[in-house]
């Protein structure tokens, strides 16, 4: 056999591998979109067994899951003490979201507390952890809740499945909580859930050195649970916007939009509508634009949760700031200036503090 036959078949071999895996990721695709409970029944299974196949590659991170104090305040007694402020982050976050929110707050005297969970496994997994270490919390005054992203469906699911479930006693004992912020909060899902492998990929690269890595890093995380969990007209989705909230808790919506008119754009077709005047049959071009430029808006929303999808029943209207979805929070460079969302938060928090 000479050296030309054995480059062509090793060639050709190559190629009906990479045919196949294409062909097995179509099928797997297919499948998937059309059958997302068995999906999602098929991923917890796979993560189970590696949790049960493999317990020390699989098991958490010391010291990075869990209730972790961020800012600590004693209070001198003279005053009330203001409400402890628990973050909870959202899919496939590396853990840099609130690096410019918690400064703000400690400035403020908030005391800060940050939950961290492996973030893509079952939305409701990830609820049941935070009650597990929910009474770590000192119950002496209440609690404000933000959450960013997924981290607010989490909170949403622990105050009415766990804390304050309607109609029935609470599950868990412990601190009370003063109010929810939701930030971006994809409350009715987001399409962009199905890209999760690059957020995944995300969330690693950008990973501070105090978490582990290894061949299992990801896979510590949970097989994509949440990605099902997150997309529109899930049955966590519908199980969840199905329960009622309870009046107790004050709960707060602040959402992002990526567009709004080029000035001057806008100052170019209003020159041309004064020119050539407006009747029914040529409506002012302003406010053609205005409009056109509002229905573009709502639908991309803060570039991954699109305005419609911010909205929970009896919830006030969200506040609405001109960010992409973690430019809400979190600055691109350092010298941006303070991300809008912030100034927003501390107004509640001051306002649930003065109660």
């Amino acid at each position: 056999m000479n050296v030309k036959s054995v480059r062509f078949r090793r060639r050709l071999v190559l190629l009906l591998i990479t045919i196949g895996l294409l062909l097995g990721v179509a099928v797997w695709t297919w499948w998937a979109e059309g059958h997302p409970r068995e999906e999602r029944r098929l991923r917890v299974l796979v993560h189970d067994r590696l949790d049960a196949w493999f317990p020390q590659a699989m098991a958490p991170v010391d010291g990075w899951h869990g209730l972790i104090p961020r800012i600590q305040v004693v209070p001198d007694g003279a005053e009330p003490a203001l409400p402890r402020v628990l973050l909870v982050h959202g899919l496939d976050e590396p853990g840099d979201i609130w690096d410019d929110l918690i400064p703000v707050l400690g400035s403020a005297g908030f005391e800060v507390w940050e939950f961290r969970y492996p973030n893509d496994q079952g939305v409701d997994r990830s609820t049941d952890l935070l009650a597990a270490h929910w009474p770590e919390l000192a119950s002496d005054r209440p609690v404000a809740l933000i959450g960013h992203s997924m981290g607010g469906l989490i909170i949403r699911d622990f105050v009415t499945r766990w804390r304050y479930p309607v109609g029935a006693p609470a599950r868990v004992e412990g601190a009370a909580v003063r109010g929810v912020i939701l930030v971006g909060t994809p409350n009715q899902g987001s399409e962009w859930a199905r890209l999760r492998i690059w957020l995944e990929l995300r969330d690693h690269l950008a990973a501070g050195p105090e978490r582990r890595f290894s061949l299992f890093a990801a896979l510590r995380d949970g097989i994509g649970e949440a990605k099902v969990d997150l997309r529109p007209g899930s049955a966590f989705l519908a199980d969840l916007n199905a329960r009622p909230w309870p009046e107790s808790v004050p709960v707060r919506l602040i959402g992002g939009l990526l567009t709004e008119p080029p000035e001057s754009m806008a100052e170019s077709l209003e020159a041309i509508s004064a020119e050539l005047g407006s009747n029914d049959l040529a409506p002012d071009l302003s406010e053609v634009l205005e409009d056109w430029w509002s229905s573009l808006g709502e639908g991309l929303g803060d570039g991954v949760v699109p305005l419609a999808s911010l909205r929970i029943p009896g919830a006030p209207p969200p506040v609405l700031v001109r960010a992409s979805h973690r430019g809400m929070l979190a600055r691109l460079f350092p010298n941006d200036p303070e991300p809008e969302a912030i100034p927003h938060i501390v107004a509640v928090l001051d306002e649930w503090s003065r109660r």
